[in-house]
């Protein structure tokens, strides 16, 4: 049996990082973790050929030589997948599809032979046991949530892996907290479900030893610390153990903001090897956090809790949301003023989208306040609902905060604000080739030809002098500013071309 997997193109958007991988001669950030896994679960006899299509093009010989084309995407990727359905269908092809995008909308995807959705260790061995017996049916949809010591090592094998930035590793599903308009609990419940340590040392063996991976490694997991007793028992000690002797591999992971209220738990993280977290701050207004759920981000002082992840060499990228029924016409101001504060460089700001399955789709729809269907990226400057401020207020003001954050001036004010806080962790990254490259191209792009030349001067300058350690640090968040500029101005441009 030919199976060939199929991973659909990202749009160009805040996190596909694009403009800046290009720098350093990747083509994207990190390969298809969930397709990469259910290879793994696939029978060992069948012949496996893997297209992600973010480092190559899908050809129709690959779809020709194909017995069965499996599909997983994320909402972000619909346009795409529905490309790859439409020409496996012409093909005359049998399509199997799942991840994110079917489970949400699997009634959308009729023309799809087999729909497998929710967790793989689940469905997938329904289906191939049905399809074995020459009898698989059209849709199987999880009734029990998975147990993640069953899953399998991803088939890195298949991956080019000298195309991407990252490799990924999961260490848990599901989150203890119900965000309304979060869809990670609809998805994987509340309970986190996790893998042994051991599990996860494999893992790593396998992309250190096996395949001689040296960058960064991100811990994909919602919410990190969900299970905080495992996580100080087992798994930080296991990889404390892990990195001893090692080059490489700084670790990236997702957490909420009480990380900051355990200086054990970071400095645990700290000697493990984890270099960034993604935080879900959302907005700095108490009213518009008790609205959304948010209540893990409540009676705090945020700016603190941001400063102490980052003075213990923990780079903070942050999530923020507008729109909320309680946010106040002077929400745009105060976000901006928030995020250059705290000198967060990868600031991810959207209006609010209500995905489907969430507790904030149910309560609009029951207000009749949902409109077009959700497009899955954060900051292409839409939105499925209509907000209480009014739609033309919450976009003019979304442009506002998108200018003040991402033009030369306020961008390198930020990594300014941010190097003077940062504490950058001990964890030796080899310099190669593509690096030096990357410095060169960005003296270019940046400091020649680019129109925020100065700033890119003035800060080049200031950190050999102030931070002469931080350089790369400082050089990196340049180019990330390139890119996130790049995709504000595409994102711009649609929106004004979109029909309301």
């Amino acid at each position: 049996m030919n199976v060939l997997l199929v991973y659909p193109e990202f749009p160009d958007t805040f996190w596909s990082f694009k403009h800046a991988l290009r720098f350093i001669g990747r083509k994207a950030s990190s390969p298809p973790l969930g397709l990469l896994t259910v290879a793994s679960m696939l029978p060992a006899d069948w012949s496996k050929r893997l297209v992600d299509m973010n480092v190559e093009q899908l050809t129709d010989e690959d779809i020709a030589r194909a017995d069965i084309v499996m599909i997983s995407a994320m909402v972000v990727q619909r346009s795409s997948a529905k490309e790859v359905i439409n020409r496996s269908k012409r093909a005359g092809k049998r399509i199997v599809a799942g991840g994110p995008l079917f489970s949400a909308e699997w009634f959308r995807f009729s023309e799809i032979d087999h729909l497998v959705l929710g967790e793989g260790e689940v469905t997938l061995p329904q289906f191939l046991e049905d399809f074995e017996k020459g009898n698989p049916a059209p849709l199987y949809q999880a009734s029990s949530y998975a147990d993640l010591s069953a899953t399998p090592i991803p088939a890195w094998e298949l991956a080019k892996i000298s195309a991407y930035e990252s490799l990924s590793i999961q260490y848990s599903r599901g989150c203890p907290y119900n965000c309304e308009f979060c869809n990670v609990t609809a998805l994987f419940g509340h309970r986190p479900r996790t893998k042994s340590a051991e599990q996860i040392v494999a893992e790593l063996n396998t992309m250190y030893y096996d395949l001689g991976w040296r960058r960064n490694i991100f811990f994909v997991d919602d919410n990190f610390i969900g299970n905080r007793r495992q996580i100080k028992d087992e798994i930080l000690p296991a990889l404390i153990t892990w990195r001893k002797g090692k080059i490489g591999c700084p670790f990236i992971t997702e957490a909420s903001i009480n990380l900051a209220d355990d200086p054990e738990l970071i400095s645990m993280m700290r000697e493990a090897g984890f270099v960034s977290v993604f935080v879900g701050i959302e907005t700095p207004l108490e009213e518009s956090l008790r609205e959304c759920h948010k209540s893990h981000n409540l009676h705090r002082d945020l700016l603190s809790s941001v400063r102490r992840l980052q003075q213990a060499g923990l780079q903070v990228m942050g999530g923020f949301i507008v729109g909320f029924d309680n946010d106040p016409p002077t929400v745009f101001k105060q976000q901006v003023e928030f995020i250059q504060r705290s000198g967060i460089v990868t600031a991810m700001v959207g209006m609010l989208q209500a995905p489907y399955g969430t507790p904030l789709y149910e309560r609009l729809a029951a207000e009749g306040r949902l409109q077009a269907e959700i497009s899955g990226d954060n900051t292409d400057g839409t939105t499925n609902i209509l907000p209480k401020m009014g739609l033309n207020q919450l976009r003019e003001g979304y442009q506002f905060i998108l200018r003040e954050l991402y033009n030369p001036r306020g961008f390198y004010r930020r990594i300014m604000t941010f190097l003077d806080h940062y504490v950058p962790p001990r964890i030796g990254v080899p310099i190669k080739g593509g690096e030096i490259k990357a410095f060169i191209k960005a003296i270019w792009e940046l400091g020649i030809k680019g129109d925020e030349r100065r700033e890119f001067w003035h800060l080049l300058f200031r950190t050999l002098i102030k931070y002469p350690k931080k350089f790369v640090h400082a050089i990196t968040l340049a180019i990330y500013g390139f890119h996130f500029r790049k995709v504000m101005q595409t994102n711009e441009i649609s929106s004004t071309l979109r029909i309301p």
